[in-house]
Formats: structure tokens, C-alpha cells, sequence
């Protein structure tokens, strides 16, 4: 038996390494996995990897893997078993019935965290409504009674099973949050069109990457942040001004790889401040080993959710929290990046990123850099914003404090 913290699930992940994935990847996919369980607060005792050109149709893994995964979750008393992709309905009704425990793919996994972490009206809506879009097919494979079944004559067929009437519960239940979930929306435009014509600045990135936590710096904001998954999930506006010029900055939800695609289109409504915003500021997390596929992840979203070309400036945070794996002298090996020091990380950084957007290199925790990434977006805001009034400028024009005294 394994230890584990009281009143926590225990659990085991499950990934193939495929021609796409190599060894070494599925143990990055692995890492964020477990992080993701714990953030649910699921302990991960076990790893099972197989080799496959591609997952089995049926159930996942082979044969004898399963048989392997199945003793092992018999011997440990295992309450959960974690799958890296999204398993369809299919294999997850063929691996039910030779696993005597929970199944849990990556999909449902956050969703499960997004329901957990879910506080206003509109973010609960949305993740409900992706929780019965992600249940409708599944639901053969975990029969349950969701709710009192509906009466009344014609409501239902001769011999209609209790599946089927289920069925039709979610069906009503999604139409009904899908019109809950316009309604909202429709409320959240009409605030985005009361804020007038002032310089939008957004923050995106991938999850955990400190999005919040330079938003509480910033606009002396109160956004919860925390050293987990998507901490956020609502976005927060604020009204900031520097320098006298007042532009809104917001907090938006935080990317994933491989992000349900159902969570994405009950989001989309939230990310409209992505598509909306004049600057986006991408944050990374230059302490992960896979910063780079995070920024990638993130670029492919915004690109999903907004074709405009648009200001932006790539923030790598945490370098206060940087470490490499330095190399003996003796040792002849070809350097990686993790041999990189973070002056080599900062150089090979900007001579690959700086065509792309300007590149600023900060802590948002120890407060470094903040002032020089404050001024850049200034810049900027200033530049779109006199663009809009042109009138505006001189009130915004710098001015020395000892001229400003003469005058």
C-alpha cells in the first residue's frame, strides 16, 4: 500500500510513446499530468508507459499492458487510473470492464479541476455546459440517475429505456445552459462596449506561468494566485493608469496542451478579451523545461481565437527561479538547453524571439524588471491610444519635473 495524504485519492498514469512521442516527452506529459491530478488532489504513485505506433482503438493500451495496469490496481487498492489522452466513449466502456477502479482521461480531468475551481455565475455555466457536452456520449458506458426523471404525457415513448431518457435529460440540460450561457454573454458585451474606447492590454499564457500574479503587482489587484493549475478561471479587468495615461488590463484563463475541445468553445465567450485586447502580453515561464512547446501551445490558441495581428510582447517569468545542469569541463557531450546558464538562456532567447516580439525578461515575485516591461507597454498604449485622440496628446506628452515647475 502506498501512503498517501488523508482523504486523498490514489491514482496511476497511463501514455503511450508513439512515433510523435518520444521517452523523454511522455515524462514531460507525465510530469504536467500529475500536477494537474494534484491539483484535483490526487495522489499519482505509478507511472505505465507502452510503446505503439498509435493508441488501440479498443482499449487504449495492448492487451497485456491492461492485464498489467488491472493486477496492479487489484494488489495497491488504486482508486483512479489517469489516461493522458482523451479516451473515446468506446475505449472507455471496453477498459471499465477490466479495471476495477475510477477511468479518468486528460479531459475530464480538467474539467473536473474547472468545476473545482469555477467561483462566478459564468464560469460555472461554462464548465457545465462542457461537463454534459463531454458526458452525452459517454453516458452507456456510466449509467447514473442525474436528475429526477421528467413526467407528464408525451414526454415519452412506449418502452423508452432508462439510458435513453437520461439521454434526453442532458439534452435539455445543455440546451437549457447554452441559452443561460448567451444570456451571460450577451451582459458581458454590453460591459465590454461600456468601457469605451480605452487601450485594452491582455495577459495570456500558458496555466501557472504567474499571469496572476503580475496582474495583483500591476493593478494592485486582488486575483487569487496560486502554485497550481489554472488558479483563474474568470477573467479580471482592471483600470490602470502609468504615467497619467489609463488603459485596462485584464487576467484571462490560463492554456493547456490539449485542451478539451468543448471547454474551449464554453470559454470562448472569456477569451474575447484576447481577441479584443489592442496589446497582448504573453507571459512564459522561462524556469519550465518545456517553456518553448508551452509558447507554442499558446500561440496556436491565440491564433484559434483571433486571426488580427496584434501588438504583443513575450514576458519570460521567473527567472528568479532559473537552474541549469552545468557541465563538467571534462565532459565532451553537446550542450542542451538545460546546460544553459540564464545569460546564455536570455541570448539564445532574444536572437530567436526578438524578431517576433519585443523580449523582456522579469520576476514577478522578487519584483525585477517590472518598470522596464511597464514603460515598453506605456509606450505603446501611448502610441494606440494617441492614435484614437489625437487631441489627447499633449496630455499625455513627458514632462521633466523641474520644466513642469516653470511652467
Amino acid at each position: 500500500m502506498y501512503e498517501t495524504k488523508q482523504d486523498r485519492e490514489v491514482a496511476i498514469v497511463v501514455g503511450l510513446i508513439t512515433q510523435d512521442i518520444t521517452e523523454e516527452k511522455l515524462n514531460e506529459y507525465f510530469d504536467e499530468l500529475e500536477f494537474l491530478a494534484k491539483t484535483a488532489d490526487v495522489d499519482c504513485v505509478k507511472r505505465f508507459s507502452q510503446r505503439a505506433e498509435y493508441p488501440n482503438p479498443r482499449i487504449y493500451t495492448g492487451e497485456g499492458k491492461l492485464k498489467e495496469i488491472a493486477q496492479f490496481v487489484e494488489d495497491n487498492e488504486i482508486d483512479a487510473c489517469i489516461f493522458d489522452d482523451e479516451l473515446s466513449p468506446s475505449q472507455y466502456r471496453n477498459i471499465s470492464q477490466v479495471l476495477k477502479c475510477k477511468i479518468i482521461d486528460r479531459s475530464n480531468l480538467i474539467l473536473d479541476i474547472f468545476a473545482k475551481r469555477a467561483q462566478t455565475a459564468h464560469s460555472k455555466t461554462q464548465v457545465e455546459l462542457a461537463q454534459y457536452q463531454y458526458l452525452l456520449p459517454r453516458l452507456a458506458g456510466m449509467w447514473t440517475h442525474l436528475e429526477r426523471q421528467k413526467g407528464g404525457i408525451g414526454m415519452r415513448g412506449p418502452g423508452e429505456k432508462e439510458i435513453e431518457t437520461d439521454r434526453r435529460i442532458v439534452r435539455d440540460r445543455i440546451s437549457r445552459l447554452k441559452e443561460e450561457l448567451q444570456r451571460i454573454n450577451n451582459q458581458k458585451n454590453v460591459q465590454r462596449k461600456n468601457r469605451g474606447k480605452l487601450v485594452r492590454v491582455a495577459l495570456v499564457g500558458y496555466t501557472n506561468v504567474g499571469k496572476s500574479t503580475l496582474m495583483n503587482l500591476w493593478a494592485k489587484a486582488d486575483v487569487f494566485a496560486e502554485n497550481k493549475l489554472f488558479a483563474t478561471l474568470d477573467t479580471t479587468v482592471r483600470k490602470v493608469v502609468v504615467k497619467n495615461l489609463p488603459f485596462l488590463l485584464s487576467d484571462t484563463v490560463g492554456f493547456i496542451r490539449k485542451l478539451p475541445k468543448n471547454l474551449f468553445e464554453s470559454f470562448k465567450s472569456t477569451l474575447d478579451e484576447v481577441s479584443e485586447a489592442d496589446i497582448l502580453v504573453i507571459v512564459s515561464d522561462i524556469s519550465h523545461p518545456n517553456f518553448e512547446e508551452q509558447l507554442q501551445t499558446v500561440d496556436q490558441t491565440i491564433k484559434e481565437i483571433t486571426q488580427e495581428n496584434k501588438t504583443t510582447f513575450l514576458v519570460f517569468n521567473k527567472i528568479d527561479n532559473y537552474s541549469y545542469e552545468k557541465l563538467d569541463d571534462d565532459d565532451l557531450s553537446e550542450r542542451q538547453l538545460c546546460n544553459y546558464s540564464l545569460e546564455e538562456m536570455e541570448n539564445y532567447i532574444r536572437l530567436k524571439y526578438s524578431s517576433v516580439a519585443p523580449v523582456i525578461f522579469i520576476s514577478a515575485k522578487k519584483k525585477i524588471n517590472l518598470d522596464e516591461l511597464k514603460d515598453k507597454v506605456y509606450t505603446e498604449a501611448r502610441r494606440i491610444h494617441t492614435e484614437r485622440y489625437p487631441y489627447d496628446d499633449l496630455l499625455y506628452t513627458d514632462v521633466d519635473p523641474e520644466e513642469e515647475d516653470e511652467q
